[in-house]
């Protein structure tokens, strides 16, 4: 279903290098059952792609969009004095009377306010209020609800939600997960079909070519832009999917099961920390209750966790709750990370408990690192530029798939009915590995199982109008 490049003598260059031969075995076999599955499933499935690529690019702006927008609540001119946590604390207390205080995130550069993070009956649901305090005056200058162990603002938040859910709740999730389930099918596919084609340079395997406007170039650009966009896309499909509904809880058990769990401090309260899930739904929880009897109060908390080795700038406190201490975590996400955290007894400072990045089993931190990664603050601004491409690549290719299918449209659909062309030995084995993937993602496996219908009605269809057209 290719079309063979013409040749072009050029006598600037050396000859060119004969044409690949066509794809022989099992890839012979297949090539055409993968073309039908690639072009049927990126037709339908392209729509939820394209949802989840232009959002997904928003969301990697919105970093820096964040910045210019909230640059009152989180900069401020740089001081000489930065006052005490527990003073600017007090000064939020004042500010909101009415909020419980969770947990504190000084400011980690010059010029950066000090966030204090409360419990409000007047927060959205699932967020924390923050109050911006600037540590050098202690003046407020503002209030906005915090989100997740990231501490998105509204902007962020309203733009991961529209990424998430289109804003529709749980039922909207079977949209994000549906592209997740199939993003990574589709770009294998691609992978395959654009490497068996034939060429006549290889450099049309890497570049794209350019020539006449023809579905030939759009081809080209469609596999060039998918080949270079292939191994962002397979995180992202694998990292989208650890926050899916189905496919989600399977990668979880899975994960267990392999001894990858998260470990978790064995003292430490939750708010304001988060799991590997916080990105993307986690929000800060408030403690169960007010602690009782001595508390060293926050700075000598802070000293206690230095002298403990949590030298990062990038501090998250978590105030104490009824049985459980001070929690005090490294948040800096940025290569190379540094996420030890230790619990602390309010009455003393002792430590109670640590936990060191370094001792997470190796999928723990394969699993914290990619979900940092698919969230845009693994390496900072870079992580979001390189999000930025990817789902402007990804954009670009649905586009161009459809403008390939418009310019054939008044052909035979490509491959009707290619599965009856693969030998049994092949197909039967293959149907077995697609059936234990349709249930380890099930929005994948529901979803096919509806094209195959689809395609079975499609086909019966075109054979009665066939034997109608040969009575005639």
């Amino acid at each position: 279903m290719t079309i063979d490049d013409p040749a072009r003598p050029d006598t600037a260059e050396a000859p060119a290098p004969p044409p690949r031969p066509a794809p022989r075995g099992a890839l012979r076999a297949l090539r055409p059952l993968l073309l039908r599955l690639h072009f049927t499933a990126g037709l339908l499935v392209a729509p939820f792609l394209l949802v989840a690529a232009l959002s997904g690019l928003l969301y990697a702006l919105s970093f820096q969009a964040e910045k210019i927008v909230y640059a009152h609540e989180l900069e401020v001119p740089v001081g000489d004095t930065v006052l005490p946590l527990d003073r600017q604390i007090g000064i939020a207390r004042e500010a909101n009377p009415d909020g419980t205080v969770t947990a504190v995130w000084p400011g980690a550069e010059p010029g950066a306010t000090t966030r204090v993070l409360m419990a409000d009956p007047d927060a959205p649901e699932g967020t924390s209020l923050a109050v911006f305090v600037d540590p050098y005056t202690g003046e407020v200058r503002g209030q906005l609800p915090s989100y997740g162990s990231g501490g998105a603002l509204p902007l962020r938040t309203w733009i991961d939600g529209l990424h998430r859910d289109l804003h529709l709740g749980e039922p909207g999730r079977i949209y994000s997960e549906l592209a997740a389930s199939w993003l990574w099918v589709l770009v294998l596919g691609g992978l395959v079909l654009w490497f068996a084609r034939r060429r006549t340079k290889r450099r049309a395997l890497l570049l794209p070519e350019g020539g006449p406007r023809s579905r030939r170039r759009t081809l080209s650009w469609h596999g060039s832009v998918g080949l270079w966009a292939a191994l962002g896309l397979l995180l992202l499909s694998a990292t989208g999917l650890t926050w899916s509904r189905y496919a989600g809880e399977n990668i979880g058990t899975l994960q267990d099961g392999l001894g990858g769990a998260t470990p978790t401090l064995s003292a430490g309260a939750t708010a304001g920390a988060g799991g590997e899930h916080a990105g993307h739904g986690a929000g800060h929880q408030p403690p169960a209750g007010t602690p009782r009897g001595a508390d060293i109060g926050v700075d000598r908390a802070v000293a206690a966790a230095r002298a403990a080795g949590l030298d990062s700038a990038w501090l998250a406190v978590t105030l104490p709750a009824e049985g459980s201490g001070y929690v005090v975590k490294e948040t800096d996400k940025q290569f190379p990370v540094e996420l030890d955290s230790v619990a602390l007894d309010p009455a003393d400072g002792t430590v109670l408990d640590r936990l060191r990045f370094a001792e997470y089993p190796l999928l723990a931190q394969l699993t914290r690192i990619g979900i940092d990664a698919h969230t845009g603050v693994f390496l900072g601004l870079a992580n979001q530029l390189a999000l930025a491409l990817l789902a402007l690549a990804l954009v670009l290719m649905t586009v161009w798939g459809y403008r390939m299918w418009w310019l054939r449209r008044p052909r035979r659909p490509v491959g009707r009915g290619a599965w009856r062309k693969v030998p049994v030995t092949l197909l039967l084995p293959l149907a077995a590995v697609v059936a234990l993937i349709g249930w380890f993602l099930p929005l994948l496996g529901v979803s096919l199982l509806l094209l195959l219908a689809a395609e079975l009605v499609l086909t019966l269809v075109a054979r009665a109008r066939t034997g109608r057209t040969t009575v005639s």
